[in-house]
């Protein structure tokens, strides 16, 4: 791939905007030498502005969501790109959330750039478990975890009753929910369908992959022990 498109796609500017910057020679090689839009040279050797070019395609990453940002590049509010390098929003192909966690939602969300490693993880056949803390309404009951493990809980609205999850009681109001689907906003729902409210949803892990000590509002790459880690989970 020729560098102005290269550059371009990782989106530091249209085609043109890029050819601007070779000829001002904010492009340079890992020595300083400066580049001309024709040369070959490799992804991690070049240079704008002194910095080291972005990731190129096939960039995964883990964020730690916070709550009151939306997983979307056109809601008029706070948006998870927010939190990312501007230029991450330009990409292409794409950054895409790989799920969706509302705006009312903390915790760990993967994006990647990749189709299939997005439509590997999301898949019903992986069965990665997504690990939930839910701060509740009202204490549980008792009888919640042999609600939803049974494989019988039916959602309003829904034709198919969910896979079976596993609950894990924390404190009267605190549980741990891991699930191995994701319909729509399904935590609240299935807490709803028992007679309590989630009042606060965290999402701990995905498969084997956890937030760690990443601090809200953070991101960092995932690299390929990342990705075996998620999917040994």
């Amino acid at each position: 791939m020729k560098l102005v498109k290269l550059i371009a796609n990782l989106g530091y500017g249209s085609r043109k905007d890029v050819a601007a910057m070779f000829r001002q020679g904010r492009i340079a090689d890992a020595d300083g030498e400066v580049l001309y839009a024709d040369d070959q040279v490799e992804h991690a050797a070049i240079r704008i502005d002194g910095e080291p070019l972005d990731p190129p395609a096939g960039l995964a990453l883990m964020l730690h969501k916070p709550v009151g940002y939306t997983c979307s590049t056109k809601d008029p509010g706070r948006v998870v790109y927010d939190l990312l390098p501007p230029r991450f929003r330009l990409r292409s192909p794409l950054l895409s959330p790989v799920g969706r966690l509302d705006r009312d939602t903390s915790g760990l969300l993967l994006l990647t750039d990749d189709g299939a490693l997005l439509h590997r993880i999301v898949s019903p056949k992986a069965k990665l478990g997504k690990v939930y803390e839910a701060t509740l309404a009202a204490d549980l009951r008792g009888d919640e975890a042999a609600t939803f493990a049974s494989g019988e809980l039916m959602l309003e609205s829904e034709k198919t009753p969910l896979a079976p999850a596993l609950l894990e009681t924390l404190e009267p109001r605190r549980a741990r929910l891991t699930l191995t689907e994701g319909r729509y906003h399904q935590v609240r729902r299935m807490f709803a369908a028992v007679g309590n409210h989630v009042e606060a949803l965290h999402r701990a892990r995905i498969g084997g992959l956890s937030l760690q000590d990443l601090p809200s509002g953070q991101w960092r790459a995932l690299d390929s022990t990342d990705l075996e880690t998620l999917f040994r989970g």
